[in-house]
Formats: structure tokens, sequence, C-alpha cells
């Protein structure tokens, strides 16, 4: 059984999948309220499939790009689990979760770019081939900077759509879809490692200036 939840956005996604498929998803009502919400929602899905946290073999979780906060909330929480049931733990992409999400619903034809909302009147972007597969980015810029004629997936397309002017496919990530591109190995899995493109806006104090 492979636990996956995605943390990378304002809401909380988590998903069960059983080797074969997900078996579970939920996801929060509510946004920005990660810690918590993340713990009572892998309690809902375990419960709901009649599964137990010792039937897991895998923890699957999203390392962003995205906001320092959300992403710490699901990569702590992936690292636990995988340490205290001894599991091995799978970090992805979640722009790519969303570029697997879109081909394998027929979403997009031929190659494709994702946004997602990166706040500050910018987006997280990537370029995708028709299979899926990642060509450039992750990046962080401005939309007007990247502006994309093309088919663009995710949020950043619906919020700025002067600049992204044909949106398809998923809004958000779903842990889902997370599960699905680690259990077929769709995407690169990489350490539970937060994907930051940014540093986080809290920053340690300077040294103390000397007492005139």
């Amino acid at each position: 059984m492979l636990l996956a939840f995605d943390t990378a956005t304002p809401t909380v996604t988590v998903a069960l999948h059983d080797d074969t498929d997900v078996i579970a998803e939920l996801t929060s009502e509510q946004t920005m309220r990660h810690g918590e919400q993340l713990a009572p929602l892998i309690d809902r899905v375990l419960s709901g499939a009649s599964v137990v946290r010792q039937d897991l073999t895998a923890i699957a979780v999203g390392v962003g790009p995205g906001p320092f906060t959300g992403l710490r909330v699901g990569l702590v929480t992936a690292r636990t689990l995988a340490f205290v049931l001894d599991l091995p733990v799978y970090g992805v992409c979640s722009l790519d979760v969303l570029a697997v999400e879109a081909v394998d619903t027929g979403a997009v034809i031929g190659d494709f770019a994702v946004a997602t909302d990166a706040r500050r009147k910018e987006v997280y972007f990537a370029t995708y081939d028709e299979d899926g597969q990642r060509l450039t980015g992750p990046v962080v810029d401005r939309p007007a900077a990247l502006a994309d004629d093309g088919q663009v997936v995710g949020e950043g397309a619906l919020l700025y759509p002067d600049h992204f002017p044909t949106p398809v496919g998923p809004r958000r990530p779903s842990a889902g879809w997370l599960a699905r591109t680690v259990a077929g190995e769709r995407a690169e899995l990489r350490d539970p490692e937060p994907l930051y493109l940014r540093r986080p806006d809290a920053v340690l104090p300077g040294p103390r200036k000397p007492a005139s």
C-alpha cells in the first residue's frame, strides 16, 4: 500500500494506492491550514479503506515547488512516517504530477507547459513533451516573462489568462495522480527534500551591531 500526499498548494490532498490503482483519495475543503489538516486526512483515508499504518509499504510526497510552510508540513510528515514505519519515501516534483495527469486524461495533445501559483504575482513554470516528460524548468518568474500561447496546465494559466490564453487540464496536483506517478515511475523520483525556487521569507537575523 502506497500512501501519497501533497501540500505544495493551498489545499492538502491525500490518497492510497494498492499497487493496482488508487483506492481512496481526499482533498481538504479549507485552504492554507496544512499543519492542522494533513494528519486527520491521512487517518480518514486509511480508516476509510480499512487500512492501518502497518499495512503501508511506501510513502510518496510532493516536493513542490511551493510555499515554504506548506511544503515543510508535508515533507516532515513524510520523513517522520517513513522513519517510524521503516518505509521508503519518494519525492516527486508537483508540476510533474500535473503533467502526468494531463497526459493520461487526454487533456493535452503534443508538447505543453505547466504553470502553478507562486504568489507575489509569479508562477512556477515547466515545459513537457507529449509523454509528460519534463523538458525545461521548473523556474519561477512573472507570467509576462513566461508567456505561452500553447496549452498550459495548472492554476497559473487560470490566474493569468492574458499570458496563458489556452488553459487545459487539472488545476492543482492530486495525491491520487502522485501515487500513480510513483507506482508507474512516470517521473523523476527524488529525495524528500523541498524544491524551493526562491528563499523563504523568514531569514536569520544578522549580527548584532556594536553598542555605540
